[in-house]
């Protein structure tokens, strides 16, 4: 009664064809298998990582994409282990909704901004040295 999901179901960078499952305004950009694992874990579902597992249509090898999530959606009797998540794709709405707000996710951002900010006031300097 486990369903897996990998994270190119959730990337809003991969095309139908290429195994986006939900839809591209709900997608999220580069989810990875832990982000994942987080937010189901944190709402009571059982879930298990399997950290070496690829999906088969990813051709890039990097870590980044590796990992499938393995959760259990309904019980032996056949009903869901959790009411609000009767179907698989209502599970992967919820984590793409979701994996944005985490706190991993959040800080990335504001780092990164301060990181282009630097980036450009160096270009400006070398663009001087150069005339």
């Amino acid at each position: 009664r486990f369903i897996c999901i990998y994270p190119a179901y959730l990337n809003n960078k991969k095309t139908i064809a290429e195994g986006r499952r939900i839809p591209i305004d709900k997608a999220v950009e580069n989810p990875t298998s832990t982000e994942i694992q987080d937010v189901c874990a944190a709402v009571g579902f059982n879930v298990l990582l399997e950290k070496n597992k690829m999906y088969p249509r990813e051709w890039n090898r990097d870590v980044q994409y590796r990992g499938r999530v393995r959760i259990q959606l309904k019980q032996d009797d056949g009903n869901p282990c959790l009411p609000q998540f009767p179907t698989r794709k209502s599970v992967m709405l919820y984590a793409a909704e979701t994996i944005p707000k985490l706190k991993t996710r959040t800080q990335k951002i504001g780092s990164n901004d301060q990181s282009l900010q630097q980036g450009e006031g160096g270009k400006k300097g070398k663009g001087k040295k150069k005339k």
